[in-house]
This record gives structure tokens, sequence and C-alpha cells, in this order.
């Protein structure tokens, strides 16, 4: 999905990646078609290879700070309405990949490559692979939707 700066690139290997890695993520996949949710490419090769890792980061970042995640699908599952809900409101086709800050907030992919951070609204940290520097650097995500 990319090549990154070297201090993202330093953090995700230290939480395992390595260019090129490839994990089955198809149980992922499934878990959530049961759901209601479409797989798409993007999610599918996302999950691939980045699924499974948990980045534990913390301290200031550029305009946040910088929080744990964790890329695994299974910690959104029983959330497959609110992927739908939200996928609908902004258009897009938005698959769970994750969470973010130890659970407060989920995290999402679409079929563009955006990352999302959902919750009772939607933010956007742009799209892969600038959405990882996002994360991992604590740039504030954008929101895309509040809910109101």
């Amino acid at each position: 999905m990319g090549t990154f700066p070297d201090q993202v690139d330093r953090v995700l290997r230290e939480a395992g990646w390595t260019p090129g890695r490839r994990v089955d993520a198809e149980p992922w996949l499934a878990a959530f078609e049961a759901e209601g949710l479409h797989r798409h490419p993007v999610v599918s090769d996302f999950l691939a290879e980045f699924g499974g890792l948990a980045v534990n980061i913390s301290g200031p970042g550029i305009s946040r700070a910088r929080e744990p995640f964790e890329f695994d699908p299974m910690l959104c599952l029983g959330e497959g309405d609110r992927f739908l809900e939200w996928g609908e409101e902004i258009g897009k086709s938005v698959f769970p990949i994750g969470v973010h800050d130890e659970g407060r907030f989920f995290l999402g992919i679409d079929e563009y490559s955006e990352l999302y951070l959902v919750e009772t609204w939607v933010a956007s940290f742009g799209r892969m692979p600038e959405a990882m520097s996002n994360l991992i650097l604590g740039v504030q995500p954008s929101v895309v939707n509040d809910g109101q």
C-alpha cells in the first residue's frame, strides 16, 4: 500500500509489519459479510498486509496525541450496522479494520483507501499510505460527518 516515512516505517516494523507481509484476511472478511458488509479489494489487501498488528504509541503528535491502535476487525464485531449506516451516510463502502485509542473509536477503510475514525461521527485520516502516517504521527483527522 505504499512506502512510508522513516519514523512511520519504524513504528510499523516494531509492531511486526514488513513490506510484502501477507496474512489470511478471509476469517475477518467472512465475519463481517455475515453482518451485511461487502468486501472490496482495498479492504482485502489492507487486512492481508496490516491485519493483526497492534501499534502501541503515545505522546504528543503533530496536531493531536499519538494513541495506540490495533488492526483487528474482530474488535468491531457486532458493529456492522454502524459501518453500513455511516457508509450510506457518506456514500462510501466503509469496512471495519480495527480500533483506535484502546477501543474508544473504531477504524474503517473504504473502497478508495480512505481510512476513517468511526464513532457517533466519522472523521478521515486521508487515503493510504498518507493515512497511515497521519494515524501514527498524530495528525487530527478531518470530520466528514458529525452525526448532526
